[in-house]
């Protein structure tokens, strides 16, 4: 009886999930496909700017007027980073590409 290992396909690069939420708010979460999560963070992310635009004062950057907005954005970012990374770690982690006789260092045959 032998046993058969079946490897998952390669995740994503981290870099390209980081890179894809640093261009479009959101995006990273949906490559990773949990949109959700995405949308969950842009709307804290236009809920907490709109919020903070109405409470700063009227000679404050743009960046100041909408802290609360940019910041949820860089959480977001991290946040797309660190899944991307969990998943490519756990994939490396469990033998990625290796061939059976690699992954379990012996043969199953009895």
């Amino acid at each position: 009886m032998t046993s058969q290992i079946t490897t998952s396909p390669a995740p994503l690069s981290p870099y390209l999930v980081l890179g894809a939420a640093i261009v479009l708010p959101a995006s990273g979460h949906v490559v990773l496909g949990v949109p959700v999560r995405g949308l969950q963070f842009l709307l804290f992310m236009v809920v907490l700017a709109w919020v903070t635009a109405k409470i700063a004062p009227p000679d404050a950057s743009f960046i100041g007027r909408h802290a609360g907005g940019v910041l949820i954005y860089a959480l977001s970012i991290l946040d797309a980073y660190k899944i991307a990374r969990i998943r490519y770690a756990k994939w490396v982690h469990n033998g990625g590409q290796r061939s059976n006789s690699a992954a379990g260092g012996a043969s199953a045959d009895i």
